[in-house]
């Protein structure tokens, strides 16, 4: 059995009744965040370490703040700030900052200080602190102890939600309240657990994948059939978001949080899409393995020094989220009976899938790589995925088999090109053909 977690957006139907116990627990968050965003600080200032998650919850456990929340959602509010420190800290872009403050400030027209908000963060509400009604469509979701009429009191937010008709919600994990400022409303996220049986592989084939900056995936087939996903769409929002944040005149204001989570979003929808589509793709093809090359150290050189790729390429380098593409590409193949194997992609790069021969200077530009030995010439990137997929690293012959034909003007020289759309997923990328006589 594999066990799955599905997450279930839902319309809150008796909203005008709970609206308000929603926004007090949605400030208590933020209120709680910048709290422990202080503590953190003050630590990191005295110490030069960033407390983790184990840590806050032992410092703040019986801070007024800390009350505001069910015991468990205040944790995981704790749990998200540690995690955006390491984030930052782990970050070589200079033009990352510390996690902001979730306040709002108001100025009169002498640029005084006369009011500050906080924003309504997201709340989750995890297994102790949810009641699930699966007759009626409804979840009691438990208040904190400063919005009870009495600390001890056992009082909650009942809440009555509406799915799509197809949709069964049981087995529910967490709840998250999560605010729409478009809507300016409130929506339920409810995290399902299920369990499925496992599905026979739809195959004996096996396909290699190659990450990268340019073109994110390059995948190779055994059926002679490659695929290219440029990641123009990522660099794009990893060059457009980090500006119109800098912009803000509060790191952690209403706008910069609205466009940190819109960047997360799409970065999010963007890995989802496409490891949904390349696992499509692999059962189509008959594929049961997906070799996928190991980028661990890839930030670092040979002596565990970050790798300098200049201004541009360093942005796009430690912004490169293959390890979470990774997860994502595994999860999503499981459910389909594929398994997915992380391997080495030493040499991948710098040698040929044909013959087999390593050099350096083979790879002539960035989507380039011709062969001096057996003259092939073909996409530098389908070239890694094909390496990849034959896994050489672990192969007992020296050089990659021989599979005959003219594979340089075939489908390793002109992969399938798949650009991501928004709303539609990854298409085939039309090519415009010149009609004048």
């Amino acid at each position: 059995m594999l066990e799955v977690h599905c997450t279930h957006r839902a319309k809150i139907r008796n909203h005008s009744q709970v609206a308000e116990s929603l926004d007090q627990h949605g400030w208590s968050a933020s209120k709680l965040w910048n709290v422990a965003n202080y503590h953190s600080r003050q630590v990191w200032e005295e110490t030069g370490e960033i407390p983790d998650h184990e840590e806050l919850k032992d410092e703040l456990k019986t801070h007024p703040k800390y009350k505001g929340l069910h015991s468990q959602s205040s944790q995981r509010v704790l749990e998200e700030l540690a995690e955006a420190f390491n984030s930052w800290y782990g970050s070589d872009d200079e033009r990352d900052n510390p996690p902001g403050y979730r306040k709002e400030n108001y100025y009169d027209s002498e640029g005084r200080r006369v009011h500050e908000e906080h924003p309504r963060s997201t709340v989750t509400w995890k297994q102790n602190g949810i009641r699930h009604d699966t007759n009626n469509n409804r979840v009691r979701l438990s208040k904190g102890a400063n919005h009870k009429e009495h600390p001890r009191a056992w009082e909650y937010i009942l809440v009555e939600y509406e799915t799509r008709p197809d949709v069964t919600v049981e087995n529910l994990q967490q709840v998250r309240a999560v605010y729409d400022n478009a809507k300016e409303r409130w929506e339920l996220h409810l995290v399902c657990k299920d369990e499925i049986e496992m599905p026979d592989a739809p195959g004996n084939e096996t396909a290699g994948i190659d990450l990268g900056i340019s073109n994110f995936a390059a995948v190779a087939y055994s059926t002679e059939v490659a695929d290219l996903y440029p990641g123009n769409r990522l660099k794009q929002d990893s060059y457009y978001f980090p500006k119109e944040i800098a912009k803000c005149d509060d790191s952690g204001g209403e706008r910069a949080t609205l466009l940190q989570h819109k960047w997360s979003e799409r970065r999010t929808h963007f890995f989802h899409s496409l490891a949904k589509h390349i696992v499509q793709r692999c059962v189509e093809k008959g594929v049961g393995r997906i070799n996928v090359g190991d980028l661990e150290g890839v930030r670092e050189d040979e002596n565990g020094d970050s790798k300098n790729w200049g201004k541009h390429g360093n942005l796009d380098l430690h912004g490169w989220a293959f390890d979470r593409f990774t997860s994502i590409l595994t999860y999503k193949a499981k459910v389909e009976g594929i398994e997915v194997e992380v391997v080495s992609e030493k040499g991948t790069s710098k040698t040929c899938c044909v013959c087999g021969r390593e050099d350096d200077s083979q790879r002539v530009e960035r989507g380039l790589y011709v062969c001096k030995a057996c003259d092939a010439a073909f996409n530098a990137d389908v070239n890694g995925a094909e390496n990849i997929r034959l896994n050489l690293n672990e192969s007992n012959s020296e050089s990659a088999p021989d599979l005959g034909g003219d594979r340089s003007t075939g489908w390793l020289a002109q992969p399938g090109v798949y650009l991501h759309d928004l709303s539609r997923g990854f298409q085939p990328r039309v090519e415009v053909v010149d009609c004048k006589p």
